[in-house]
């Protein structure tokens, strides 16, 4: 499984991202668009915008060369290739407020799929500050930029030939920055301390996959960031983060090569710093509208009408975790029962049997449309010709019944491929899982407000556009 990942990878890489670095650059520069917004609910929120790579806004400001066109072939089987990959990705080692936080450099982020379809936002750390762009990952716990690299990207050659130096972190430029000892609470190789005759904690974070890793020391310093209200304040948050010193593996070729922010549930994720901190509760939110943008915001609970679930929390794995009990497509009720993973940084959703077969054999008996032949290079299997007669497409109605009786219809469960102006035909977007390892990926998570309640360990929902 590793090797066909890797190879998935590297295919995919080779095609979209990796040989063409002009691409992260045109990002970085999208960013700076940023703007604040307040919460829907009343009270103060730290949030940003979120699009997608391929999404309609990002290629009406840059329309980059040779982006696979939304809705084509080479477009879902880039993401499928991109999601197999980062489902190998397993770490080996690494009294609240009430008001809602965001970044000091504005509330925009862009998912992009260089590293597991993450969510990308510019952050600033130290005084003087220096900007950052870093993937959101709900999949790790470590915040780390690049900081006095030994081996690490510094820079991008444009298609032009000028060379885009990135910006790299030191503590000795930092009049705020401070090393954290071996000592520390957060410190989880303080074994390392002994051996290697220092007192200030290393760290270091490997991937399974593509011989991904970084390390290097960790530091404290002030993260800048604003209250998500109409006059907002500035907030200088002193968390802990990684000096990156050593980049391996996708870090050196496009993946997140100027820093990951944690967002797990390990104590030294970010939001679990900015909870013990007392900044904001220990929750966040992510929105997800239908056209690819949307929004997270730290400290977010969401609203008391809002529909949840209990996370499954595993003391050596933890994730956010949650059971299905039941699933609806059309009138067809199925009492079939699985955990899953629910997962921003994956595209599609993912279901190991016997849950993949009851869904799919009972969404193809109420299809009308007439099904394609089975294509090996499609990552769906369920795909359908659309009736001429209509320029709608009439799907089964597709719920789950979540752990504990609540309900969660999916808006957005088809991937529709286009040729020129029109539908060429549609799938379920769902693909067997070949690890037994069930995913609800982004594409279920269209349309609502998706709440990472870290405190009561609740999953919450709601119709939303964001």
């Amino acid at each position: 499984m590793k090797a066909l990942v890797q190879k998935e990878y590297d295919e995919w890489c080779e095609r979209w991202f990796c040989k063409s670095p002009l691409r992260i650059f045109l990002f970085l520069i999208v960013l700076i668009l940023a703007s604040s917004w307040e919460s829907c609910y009343g009270q103060p929120t730290l949030g940003f915008d979120v699009h997608h790579r391929f999404s309609e806004t990002v290629r009406q400001i840059f329309p980059l060369d040779h982006l696979p066109e939304k809705g084509s072939f080479d477009y879902y089987r880039a993401l499928v290739h991109r999601d197999r990959f980062i489902h190998g990705r397993r770490l080996s080692s690494t009294s609240t407020g009430d008001q809602i936080l965001t970044f000091g450099d504005g509330n925009t982020t862009y998912r992009l799929s260089s590293l597991g379809y993450l969510h990308y936002a510019t952050v600033s750390l130290g005084t003087p500050s220096v900007t950052f762009l870093v993937a959101l990952d709900t999949g790790s716990d470590l915040f780390w930029v690049p900081c006095d690299c030994v081996w690490c990207t510094r820079s991008l050659q444009a298609g032009s030939g000028d060379v885009i130096n990135l910006n790299i972190y030191s503590p000795k430029t930092s009049f705020t920055s401070k090393e954290v000892p071996c000592n520390s609470s957060l410190c989880k190789q303080h074994h390392q301390c002994l051996l290697l005759g220092q007192s200030t904690c290393p760290y270091k974070v490997m991937y399974l996959s593509a011989a991904t890793t970084t390390a290097g020391y960790l530091v404290e310093d002030v993260l800048h960031l604003k209250t998500d209200k109409s006059n907002p304040e500035d907030v200088k948050a002193r968390i802990t983060f990684g000096c990156g010193q050593i980049e391996t593996g996708s870090f050196l070729n496009g993946a997140a090569i100027n820093g990951l922010f944690g967002l797990g549930l390990d104590e030294v994720s970010v939001p679990s710093i900015f909870s013990s901190a007392g900044l904001t509760a220990n929750s966040f939110s992510m929105c997800f509208r239908s056209d690819g943008i949307g929004r997270i915001k730290f400290g977010d609970k969401g609203s008391p009408d809002q529909a949840k679930t209990s996370f499954n929390i595993s003391k050596s794995d933890p994730t956010y975790n949650i059971s299905v009990t039941q699933m609806t497509v059309g009138g067809n009720r199925m009492n079939v029962s699985f955990t899953a993973i629910f997962d921003t940084g994956t595209s599609f959703t993912y279901l190991s049997d016997p849950a993949y077969t009851h869904l799919t054999k009972s969404f193809n008996a109420q299809i009308k449309d007439k099904r394609r032949a089975p294509d090996p290079n499609n990552p769906f299997e369920y795909c359908y010709d659309p009736c001429p007669c209509s320029s709608k497409i009439t799907i089964p109605p597709l719920n789950l019944t979540m752990g504990g009786g609540s309900q969660f219809p999916v808006y957005d469960p088809i991937g529709v491929f286009v040729k020129g102006n029109r539908i060429s035909y549609y799938c379920l977007a769902v693909v067997k899982s070949s690890d037994h390892v069930n995913i609800i990926g982004q594409n279920f998570m269209t349309g609502y407000l998706i709440v990472f309640d870290r405190e009561k360990l609740v999953l919450g929902w709601k119709e939303s556009k964001c």
